[in-house]
């Protein structure tokens, strides 16, 4: 006679499968987050890194502070509408506060990669391209998953996502491109330089991880859960 599954059997196996579904899935989806929290964490310091060896300070240069190294959060459609980022240093032309390939920091474990997760301009910039050079990975969502990249208020001006350093890797927030739009007019404003904790939050469905940068030294860490200390 052949056997077959009774009804009770196949009931019991499918709440077995809802149970561990409701464990196992939660589980990833904070692996990821917590991947992705890591990883920008590390961009940011990177940032800080480039910004305090390449000093900016042109003394024949009216805007040499337009070209600090930043770190700018995106949302175009070229990065699939985010979110991700891209580090770089406004160097040519007027300091428009966009980036071309050229001003996109190299990947230094990848010389033919720039740090981009997808940018406006550029074909071979955008992520949807064959010939993309950037890196996926720094697009959050495309890579991990992530839904949603929140700044405190703390970190923005005029609600641009954009962190910079200055030589001595002090933190700094704003547009450093034109005037218009909130752009900074002058390499120190009392507006731009952050005075308080900055707080960067990664939202992923319901879930979230937040990164601090603390005001004068720059120093970042990830928030345990919770709670209003580091990692």
């Amino acid at each position: 006679m052949k056997k077959s599954f009774t009804l009770l059997e196949l009931i019991i196996v499918i709440v077995v499968v809802a149970i561990l579904s409701s464990t196992i899935i939660p589980r990833i989806q904070t692996k990821s987050l917590n991947q992705a929290a890591i990883q920008l964490l590390s961009h940011i310091r990177y940032t800080q890194h480039l910004a305090m060896i390449d000093d900016k300070y042109d003394k024949n240069d009216l805007n040499w502070y337009k070209k600090r190294w930043q770190l700018a959060f995106i949302s175009s459609k070229a990065a699939n509408g985010g979110p991700s980022y891209t580090i770089f240093s406004d160097t040519s032309g007027n300091s428009t506060g966009d980036a071309n390939e050229i001003e996109i920091a190299i990947n230094p474990l990848n010389k033919t990669q720039r740090m981009t997760g997808g940018h406006s301009g550029d074909k071979d910039l955008n992520i949807n391209s064959s010939t993309f050079i950037g890196m996926k990975k720094l697009n959050l969502k495309y890579t991990y998953g992530i839904t949603g990249i929140k700044l405190s208020k703390s970190c923005k001006v005029y609600g641009s996502k954009r962190i910079y350093f200055d030589y001595l890797g002090r933190p700094l927030k704003g547009k450093l491109g034109k005037a218009n739009g909130g752009g900074n007019t002058s390499a120190y404003e009392s507006n731009n330089l952050i005075e308080r904790n900055c707080e960067i939050t990664l939202e992923k469905n319901e879930d979230s991880i937040t990164i601090r940068i603390t005001p004068e030294t720059g120093y970042s860490c990830i928030l345990k859960k919770g709670k209003n200390s580091c990692i």
